[in-house]
């Protein structure tokens, strides 16, 4: 028998396919201290949880025969998933169960922002009759703006598209093909601002999409646009917002999330042209039976078949691959970060290569690295190596493998090529014994760089004196250079150099960098990096 631990309140008719297996007992007790907690957990093996119960390093200590933590829902922040990870403990969660809820607000928000329902209701409630106070406006051939074209952002789009209106649709990884079939136009994240009614956003927090909603964004959209944010606290810069509001040029926001929660900027909570509501984007009876159901059908299949969908953490290798493959899996995944930097954009096809000595070892992981490193820099934590090949395929990029025993001139060699329309970047790399891990290919120019956590790329004309000038500037901001190399087609063509930098630089480093005559591109490259990689490390996400 399989015993499972309910903590939290979570929907029992969710739960009803763990009640009724055969081989699978369900406990379930509400409000345990840490301490109860502790002192029973080491009696099963797995955990449901929401947000209320703490899944702390102390209590995952004791959790002796724990193999699941499951939480109800999407977010995972009350569990210490490296702990979970160190200890074999996989944790999962149910992060497609609250599409429709969450599309459903967003069109809530989006009537009550247009109909100004909320500040009517109000009005009522306080015994006032004032019909001219609340006039609205209609959706009807209005042009909504939707940035993030995920699952909840595409069902936006196609409830939107009933009331007759235009939809504009921005995602890194949305094509014309998919556009044309959901019936919207595919468009820039400037269009949208420009040529937008309302706009809504449904993207991933990370560092492209902070702020993304700011000053320079409000001054280019229309006088009397609505703003809707039921994704994450933080897209939308608040105290521009509030300007925007207060000048009377953004007509009003409907928010459900926001930067800290609960909030406290009474500006934020208090205006008459601001809708809040206390993050409910997943609060139905069904998105909360979904959840559950959801968890409870993946913790049957681990049980049954070792079949995992959802896992926030890495899979487990056996002790033989782990000393094999631990070179290579940082290695892949910086190969992903330098190749989706330089392409600037989502990529539509992936080529991986592998030769030599590494055709003979299962590099399945290994190729999982190279995919969440690309996808990672635009959905951010969403991706792990559990889902990163599900989501290739869900957001329609092609991707190819291929394994060669020549040894294209190393031991062991693997190639990496994104393609986005005519543009295309190609970086390769190799372990070199004795020397660690090397990038030796950048766009066929020939390098030989030791991956560290600050890069800075540059492409430029192969003329005397550019050398020394770049590293005049960069000196003049107190900017170390660790090692630089330097590749070139042909004397005076052009040619690329990788700096090594002790520390992340800023824009205006890059900006006068370009003052340069003869320098054509400079980019800011940043990769995941650990001096010493270890194992739990290398699994962890």
């Amino acid at each position: 028998m399989y015993k499972i631990l309910v903590t939290d309140s979570i929907n029992v008719q969710g739960l009803q396919s763990l009640y009724e297996h055969p081989s699978i007992l369900v406990d379930k007790k509400d409000q345990l201290s840490s301490a109860e907690l502790r002192e029973i957990i080491g009696n099963y093996d797995a955990l449901i949880v929401r947000s209320q119960t703490i899944v702390s390093k102390e209590l995952i200590h004791s959790a002796h025969r724990l193999q699941i933590i499951a939480r109800a829902g999407v977010g995972v922040d009350n569990i210490d998933v490296e702990a979970a990870t160190r200890k074999g403990i996989i944790v999962i969660n149910a992060p497609g169960a609250n599409t429709i809820a969450a599309c459903e607000h967003t069109l809530a928000m989006l009537l009550s922002l247009a109909r100004r329902i909320p500040h009517a209701y109000q009005s009522m409630s306080n015994g006032e009759w004032n019909r001219n106070a609340f006039k609205g406006v209609e959706l009807y051939e209005k042009t909504l703006g939707i940035i993030g074209m995920g699952k909840i952002g595409t069902e936006v789009a196609k409830r939107a598209k009933s009331f007759q209106m235009k939809i504009l649709g921005y995602d890194p990884y949305l094509t014309e093909e998919r556009a044309k079939k959901l019936g919207i136009v595919k468009a820039s994240i400037n269009e949208i601002a420009i040529q937008s009614d309302f706009i809504t956003v449904h993207t991933p927090l990370i560092k492209e999409t902070r702020n993304l909603v700011n000053d320079e964004f409000l001054q280019k959209t229309k006088r009397g646009v609505r703003i809707i944010n039921c994704a994450r606290g933080g897209i939308i810069d608040e105290a521009a917002l509030i300007r925007a509001i207060q000048s009377g040029h953004v007509a009003g926001a409907a928010l459900d999330v926001f930067t800290q929660e609960p909030p406290t900027n009474l500006d934020l909570l208090q205006h008459p042209n601001i809708i809040v509501t206390p993050h409910l984007g997943a609060s139905t009876e069904e998105a909360q039976e979904k959840v559950a159901k959801e968890v409870s059908d993946e913790i049957i299949n681990i049980f049954e078949s070792q079949t995992i969908r959802h896992a926030v953490n890495a899979p487990q290798m056996s002790g033989e691959t782990q000393l094999k493959m631990k070179p290579y899996l940082q290695l892949g995944e910086q190969l992903a970060e330098i190749a989706i930097q330089l392409l600037k954009k989502a990529p539509e096809k992936i080529d991986i290569a592998y030769y030599g000595d590494l055709v003979e070892e299962d590099t399945s992981l290994l190729t999982r690295y190279m995919v969440k490193g690309i996808l990672s820099y635009h959905l951010s934590d969403s991706v792990n190596l559990i889902n990163a090949i599900h989501l290739l395929k869900e957001h329609g990029l092609s991707y190819n493998v291929q394994r060669n025993a020549t040894n294209k001139g190393f031991a062991n060699y693997m190639e990496l090529v994104l393609y986005k329309g005519d543009k295309k970047v190609n970086i390769g790399a190799t372990v070199l014994n004795g020397y660690g891990a090397r990038i030796v290919n950048i766009n066929n120019y020939r390098v030989d760089v030791r991956p560290e956590q600050h890069l800075l790329y540059i492409k430029h004309q192969d003329i005397p004196g550019m050398i020394g000038q770049v590293g005049s500037i960069l000196g003049s901001y107190s900017i170390n250079i660790g090692t630089m190399q330097v590749g070139r087609a042909a004397i005076g063509g052009e040619a690329i150099m990788i700096l090594t930098l002790d520390k992340k630089i800023e824009q205006e480093v890059t900006h006068a960098l370009h003052s340069i005559s003869g320098l054509e591109d400079v980019q800011i490259l940043e990769l995941s990096y650990e001096e010493e990689l270890s194992v739990e490390k290398a699994l962890h996400l």
